[in-house]
């Protein structure tokens, strides 16, 4: 079954061109069938790769689900260009690694004991169990090598629909991994945005099972919200905006995406400036937000440089205007181009004709670049080290601060004073 409403030239390149005919998947698989019985299933991808290939997506991650072991998937791969590597060994996960593919495997499982963080698991062979103790039904379709569907739980189905369906009891599910609270908002911003009155209620009955989880697990299923090309899907249901919400304190400013939602277009989005649009505020919001959940340095160091060049936006009017051209050799287009879009969005004063003015003043700027550098200072009689990394740094802030204007002469002075 194709999504033909989709994207008649996706469809198209699904039926004839699916990605389960790749000669090194179709190898592995084989290796991974060897010596047993062509009637016995031994491995089927599933999840998202089978998801996105229905609905004639990219695909980007392939899990596998298989009865072997662990021990037996080594096994069948040793003496390969296959690399197994042992990425999730207590969750029953291998990563097989080729030339040109990524593979999680993983080895059919049961829940037998859930504490709503971990799970004691049993290893089976049977598949209609295995899907049973998935999240919900979309992520329950398996597909084999030659693209027969497995569908016990009736996802094809949702997934034609677009509806995002615990399997079995939400209540039950939610709180076998309260985790699958920000999955269920994940996916019901890729796919739809009504929630059931069921699942709301199991939801909202166990937010405080959230607490129970780490902080990194719970940031990477936010940062995969923030990269979803439906994000403002949110702002549609004031359920879910209530929800997230309610997982997400910091975010104080989800009004700001009806804004955004004017401009976006002009501006490739990415999670930095969802952050920084969501999060930055007067009194250090996105602060607390990097500190609670020890976020990377490099989004710690995106939402302080947005937060600081706001707040020189604010003081100086001239910011995007006649200081244009020094702000862009300092901070780049790219930046320029995304603190335009996060200033609309966070300022309900500025029109869309100012932010469009803005736009076109820094696309069209050719940067400058400093005719001296750090051979002429060598040549100049500067030996390689602190010294002359210092003095570069002088010459160009002089630059910089006369409009992009330093005669060779001054260039001189400037080694001969610095250089004593």
């Amino acid at each position: 079954m194709f999504n033909l409403k989709l994207n008649p030239i996706k469809s198209f390149r699904k039926l004839f061109f699916p990605f389960y005919k790749n000669k090194e998947l179709k190898l592995i698989f084989q290796k991974l069938q060897d010596g047993i019985s062509e009637e016995t299933v031994v491995s089927r991808f599933v999840g998202g790769c089978v998801r996105k290939h229905l609905n004639g997506e990219k695909i980007d991650d392939i899990d596998v689900a298989t009865i072997l072991t662990i021990d037996q998937i080594k096994e069948k791969l040793k003496d390969t260009k296959f690399k197994v590597i042992d990425t999730g060994i207590k969750h029953g996960t291998v990563t097989v690694v080729s030339d040109r593919h990524k593979l999680e495997i993983t080895t059919l499982r049961r829940d037998v004991k859930t504490d709503g963080r971990h799970a004691e698991v049993e290893y089976i062979e049977n598949w209609k169990l295995d899907s049973e103790r998935r999240d919900f039904t979309i992520n329950a379709i398996y597909l084999d090598i030659n693209g027969n569907i497995f569908d016990p739980q009736m996802g094809t189905v949702d997934l034609q629909n677009n509806n995002i369906r615990f399997i079995g009891d939400p209540q039950k599910r939610i709180e076998e991994d309260y985790l699958r609270i920000i999955r269920f908002i994940r996916f019901k911003i890729m796919y739809d945005d009504k929630i059931e009155p069921s699942t709301s209620t199991a939801i909202k009955l166990n937010l405080d099972g959230i607490k129970k989880i780490s902080k990194e697990r719970i940031l990477i299923e936010l940062l995969k919200i923030l990269e979803l090309k439906n994000i403002f899907n949110m702002s549609n249901n004031s359920n879910l905006k209530t929800i997230f919400s309610l997982i997400f304190p910091e975010f104080l400013y989800l009004g700001r995406l009806d804004r955004l939602k004017k401009v976006y277009k002009y501006s490739s989005l990415n999670k930095y400036i969802l952050l920084a649009i969501l999060l930055i505020d007067e009194k250090g919001n996105h602060e607390y937000f990097s500190h609670k959940y020890s976020v990377s340095n490099k989004i710690k160091e995106s939402l302080e440089k947005f937060s600081t060049n706001l707040f020189k936006i604010k003081k100086n009017k001239k910011f995007f205007e006649k200081d244009i051209l020094k702000n862009v050799y300092l901070n780049g287009k790219d930046h320029m181009i995304a603190l335009n879009l996060i200033n609309f969005s966070i300022n309900q004063k500025i029109k869309f004709q100012e932010f469009s003015l803005n736009l076109k003043r820094i696309l069209k700027i050719d940067i400058p670049k400093l005719d001296f550098n750090g051979e002429y200072l060598k040549q100049s009689g500067l030996k390689e080290g602190l010294l002359l990394g210092k003095v570069l740094s002088i010459i160009e802030k002089e630059w910089v601060e006369n409009n992009f204007q330093i005669s060779e002469d001054r260039v001189k002075e400037l080694i001969r004073v610095h250089s004593n």
